[in-house]
């Protein structure tokens, strides 16, 4: 008989503002810069770079998602820590707060193209990329405008 050691591993999702998650994960999904990769118990080392996506735990038989940014991934020995800049549950993304985050950095995109208005372009186009990543995982994705 397999020891619940074996069907589970310890995970933690941090952000700068402290844990999104602490706890045992039957598996994770994490949006890497080559692709998903998806992490069950007992899987080899391995350290990854991960950009702006939907990161998926699988804990007591549920899944969750995560709007998350970009950060790093590290699992050893059945412990995995994932570091991000953010992390939004699904269900408590605000998509009107995300639509408007995302229409006010377009605009400020535009208004400095047109201007020559000096800008923080990356610091925008992250902004950008952020408002269309929660409204992708809240499911109500209407446009991109920024390619990965």
């Amino acid at each position: 008989m397999a020891e619940a050691s074996d069907k589970t591993f310890d995970l933690s999702m941090v952000t700068p503002e402290g844990a999104a998650f602490e706890g045992e994960a039957q598996m994770i999904v994490v949006p890497g810069a080559a692709g998903e990769i998806g992490i069950l118990p007992r899987h080899a080392p391995l350290v990854a770079m991960l950009k702006a996506g939907e990161t998926r735990i699988r804990s007591e038989n549920e899944w969750t998602a995560f709007a998350t940014g970009p950060g790093y991934f590290k699992i050893q020995r059945d412990r995995a820590i994932v570091l991000v800049d953010d992390a939004v549950r699904a269900e408590q993304i605000d998509v009107e707060r995300a639509r408007q985050e995302a229409d006010e950095a377009r605009a400020t995109l535009e208004r400095a193209e047109e201007s020559g208005e000096e800008i923080d372009r990356w610091v925008v186009e992250q902004r950008l990329r952020h408002a269309e990543n929660k409204l992708r995982v809240a499911g109500r994705d209407e446009s991109s405008s920024l390619a990965s």
